[in-house]
């Protein structure tokens, strides 16, 4: 019998042996390969050979340790480098032992478009592949297009899409009411509009005392010239722009371009908050709840959310922090890697800036104070939950499962998960309903996508894993659906998993709700039960969950065809069939002559197509 592979300070110490002392970033990985701890170092062969000694680790790390199976090293040129790179693992792979930016989500940006004689613009997300300038990010949607209301009343440019554009024969709303200068019917020159993106650019990019003056000198010339429309024109938008000047919660007149960041900490939690200061201006501010440990401490939490904030999108010049960071200096020099300029950390403390990061501080402490009430007000829940369906203790994790079809049709199930932080959206799944089965046959689809669940976690567990578990099961149904969950759980040998069915009352009402168990009668609880809003919060949850998984799934169906089979027939070949003859059956019952007719077909893609759909015909 061959001796079990070495685990824990034993693989690290293996590692060791061919660790050089130059700067990388070192991964620890399970059993299952998932990364456990992601770190970065200058010398790699001296950072990591603490790990070997586990008895000198704290209880967490050595924890870690004899979870490690296996090390993968990569080497870097330069610390900060290894830095960048720790940062872009840690946020992708997400490892338990670090700290984690776990709610990042993309922010917004405006964009000001450059391949159109008439620049747009508009709010912008995803990747930058149009030809524009773009200044950003903003905290939110609604920031960005707080700002872009506030371009048009103060420049009057167009936000509408090139295709309205183009189909333009007279002035939209937006004119009468003016916001804009109408390009898209000539009631301006293109030399004008240009002068007006110019202004827009300057107002942007930080120059707004400049654009004022410029508008002012040219009120003063149309009143001399008598041009009192366009004065009173010119007027309207001065007082526009000096509404958006003074409306900025945080406008300090030292900063230009600056991130102020800080954090606050209380009951093993932190909270992260980040103003954006573009060009003088507030773009607004997101709180953040990075996932660590409750040993971290703010310093280091701050540090770890930098790093990897900053990872898909451009640190401006300036951060102000509320803490002194142990590597302050290194992750300026990563930073400013990033960017191709320097980058400055500072920690003010007096004066303006030290005000807007009190402010922020302050966002930050009243943001962790309502997380923590509402997961305290959920853990309240959860108790009398766990009260209610006689559970050992309060449920960590809620399975909640739905499905939905039309008339047996596009058949889908649904699974939601909640915990003690609230809905899990990381976790929810959705199953396409494989079959086969009678159409509409709701019991089937539900042992269908329980075996899917509890059958993947049953080959997880035989491979030596720890699967995620629930420790309550919630079903959209009455006695009938329980019945038959209870028996695909027992099939798989996890009937010890606590299973409840939800049904609603004869007429469908809310509040009226039997929840249905094994080994006890259905029963029902008060209509004002906090218990029963929060499980049916829960069960809609699940429902919306569902709904929009098969609405999607619908809408997919509904845009294929038998075209798609066709070789040679890509997206605008087919649209081009299905414009001109209204759906597949009329492509199919097509003569030859009629295909060629078609806009965008060519002779031989129509004898291709009427080909498909007829072999046998010479």
């Amino acid at each position: 019998m061959s001796d079990p592979p070495p685990s824990g300070a034993a693989v690290i110490a293996a590692t060791l042996a061919t660790l050089p002392a130059s700067p990388g970033v070192y991964r620890m990985l399970d059993a299952k390969g998932e990364a456990l701890y992601v770190g970065k170092a200058r010398a790699l062969s001296k950072r990591v050979i603490a790990y070997t000694q586990p008895a000198r680790l704290p209880e967490r790390l050595r924890r870690m340790v004899s979870e490690t199976r296996a090390m993968e090293i990569v080497t870097t040129p330069t610390e900060a480098e290894a830095l960048l790179l720790e940062a872009n693992l840690i946020k992708r792979l997400k490892p338990r032992f670090n700290i984690v930016l776990r709610d990042d989500k993309s922010y917004p940006w405006l964009m000001l478009t450059e391949d159109h004689p008439y620049p747009q613009i508009a709010k912008h997300r995803g990747a930058r592949e149009r030809k524009a300038s773009y200044w950003g990010p903003f905290a939110s949607a609604w920031a960005v297009n707080q700002t872009v209301t506030a371009m048009q009343r103060v420049f009057l440019l167009r936000s509408c899409a090139d295709t309205v554009f183009a189909a333009r024969t007279r002035p939209c709303l937006l004119f009468q009411i003016r916001r804009c200068s109408a390009p898209c019917v000539g009631r301006i020159s293109e030399a004008d509009y240009a002068a007006l993106v110019a202004q827009a650019r300057a107002f942007l990019e930080g120059k707004s005392g400049a654009v004022q003056q410029e508008l002012a000198a040219e009120m003063e010339a149309a009143a001399g010239a008598l041009e009192f429309e366009r004065a009173a024109a010119i007027r309207d938008r001065i007082r526009g722009l000096t509404q958006v000047q003074a409306s900025d919660v945080i406008n300090p007149a030292s900063l230009a371009d600056a991130d102020v960041i800080a954090v606050w900490q209380a009951a093993g939690q932190s909270c992260v908050q980040v103003f954006f200061i573009r060009g003088g201006r507030n773009n607004g501010n997101r709180a953040h709840f990075p996932a660590h440990s409750r040993a971290d401490g703010p310093a280091e939490v701050l540090a770890a959310f930098i790093a990897q904030f900053y990872d898909d999108k451009p640190p401006p010049p300036l951060l102000l922090v509320n803490q002194t960071l142990a590597e302050q200096a290194l992750i300026a020099e990563a930073l400013s890697l990033k960017a191709g300029r320097r980058v400055e950390i500072a920690q003010p403390q007096r004066g303006e800036k030290r005000a807007v990061l009190d402010h922020a501080e302050t966002n930050a402490r009243e943001a962790l104070e309502r997380r923590l009430a509402e997961a305290a007000g959920q853990a309240k829940l959860l108790d009398a939950t766990a009260t209610l369906f006689g559970l050992p203790a309060p449920p960590r994790r809620i399975e909640v499962y739905d499905n939905s079809h039309i008339m047996g049709t596009n058949p889908y199930g649904a699974m939601i998960v909640a915990g003690p932080d609230g809905f899990l959206r990381a976790a929810y799944r959705k199953f396409a309903i494989r079959g086969p089965l009678t159409p509409g046959d709701d019991f089937a689809m539900m042992r269908e996508v329980l075996e899917r669940r509890f059958g993947r976690a049953k080959r997880e567990a035989e491979a030596g894993g720890v699967p995620d578990l629930p420790d309550l099961v919630l079903i959209d149904g009455g006695a009938g659906q329980l019945s038959a969950a209870r028996e695909t759980l027992a099939a798989l040998g996890m009937d010890a998993i606590p299973l409840v069915g939800i049904a609603k009352g004869p007429d469908r009402d809310a509040g009226r709700e039997w929840f249905y168990m094994e080994g006890r009668p259905p029963f029902q609880l008060p209509p004002r039960d906090p218990v029963l809003y929060f499980l049916q919060r829960l069960r809609d949850e699940a429902h919306r969950f569902v709904i929009s998984t098969h609405r999607a799934g619908r809408s997919r169906a509904l845009t294929t065809s038998e075209l798609d089979e066709i070789p040679g027939i890509g997206a605008a070949r087919k649209r081009a069939l299905l414009n001109h003859f209204g759906s597949a059956r009329g492509v199919r019952a097509a003569g030859l002559a009629d295909l060629q007719a078609a806009p965008g077909i060519s002779r031989e893609i129509a004898r291709r197509v009427h080909g498909f759909f007829h072999p046998t015909e010479g």
